[in-house]
């Protein structure tokens, strides 16, 4: 051993792996990129340590003692093991990835990412499996304790060491059945109002930004029914009279896989001309996979399954 009553800086080791593998001062000094006056003074240090003179000269030319030629295949390879240890990640070539990773995400942005994804992993990476968890992690210390690889969704209850991106900007409009009264005439906030809606709450609310964009203008909808699930709520909007809130593209902006859902359903959009705040779809994934070679495939995936269709329309 090395280190019985020293503790030995890493750069020594590099030194005397460089020193035996030379054989000379000045060769290992120009391989470590110092001085040979530097080089020489690292090998006295090292000829205390180890009690030992290590490189003894031998006409014009230096050789090991049989202490160093001991070393000299030990040192080598803690030295590579060191470099292997501390060098950057590299990316992995997603056709050797054998993993599963858990996504969480609402029910209509799985719907809507699940497709593409796996597309994707069929592809590129066939050795991965994704796992769709559904929201009951949320707001608690899934990602930080590793119980999910991603959240996609809206992002809004991270913890601060949480990285996130944002994905896509969608606005919500109303969507009503093929032939509901809402879609003749002009929508007004006073039409939409009075209509019966189907809300989407986990929680069970029966309120949401619609109702506060409406109180303001003195108006008040009637919700008569509530519903954990997205995709249940514009089923049920689908095959009645009901209004539910769907989020859809920006003027001028190409559908993508979440708005294609709704007329996958059967509804039709309508705008409604009330402010609602933008929906703003994002992941988060926790600074461990920052670096993961793994998962930045992961995160690659869901951002061309969210925005490749988009890019696909405009170029088109």
């Amino acid at each position: 051993m090395l280190v019985d009553r020293h503790v030995v800086d890493a750069n020594l080791l590099v030194a005397l792996d460089a020193l035996l593998a030379e054989q000379s001062v000045t060769r290992a000094a120009e391989r470590l990129h110092t001085s040979p006056a530097a080089m020489s003074r690292t090998l006295g240090r090292l000829r205390r340590l180890l009690d030992d003179p290590l490189l003894v000269r031998a006409g014009q030319a230096m050789v090991p003692t049989p202490r160093a030629e001991g070393l000299r295949e030990e040192v080598a390879a803690v030295v590579r093991r060191c470099g292997a240890l501390l060098k950057p990640g590299e990316d992995v070539d997603p056709a050797t990835l054998r993993r599963t990773f858990s996504v969480q995400a609402t029910d209509l942005v799985s719907a809507g990412l699940a497709p593409g994804m796996l597309d994707l992993a069929a592809r590129e990476a066939p050795g991965v499996s994704v796992r769709f968890r559904a929201e009951e992690l949320e707001g608690g210390p899934a990602l930080r304790d590793g119980q999910i690889d991603l959240e996609v969704g809206a992002l809004d209850h991270v913890d601060p060491e949480t990285h996130t991106e944002e994905l896509v900007t969608l606005r919500m409009v109303a969507g009503v059945r093929t032939g509901h009264p809402l879609t003749e005439g002009q929508l007004t906030p006073a039409r939409f109002a009075a209509a019966e809606h189907v809300s989407v709450s986990r929680r069970g609310r029966f309120t949401g930004p619609a109702d506060a964009a409406l109180a303001e203008r003195d108006l008040r909808r009637r919700v008569v029914a509530v519903l954990p699930s997205h995709l249940a709520a514009m089923t049920l909007a689908a095959a009645t009279d009901l209004v539910c809130l769907v989020p859809d593209r920006f003027p001028g902006d190409a559908p993508g896989p979440l708005v294609d859902l709704a007329a996958t359903l059967g509804l039709q959009l309508i705008e409604v001309p009330l402010p609602f705040p933008p929906l703003v779809i994002g992941m988060a994934w926790h600074p461990r996979h920052a670096a993961d070679g793994g998962h930045r495939w992961l995160r690659s995936a869901v951002r061309r399954a969210l925005r490749a269709q988009s890019a696909v329309s405009r170029q088109a």
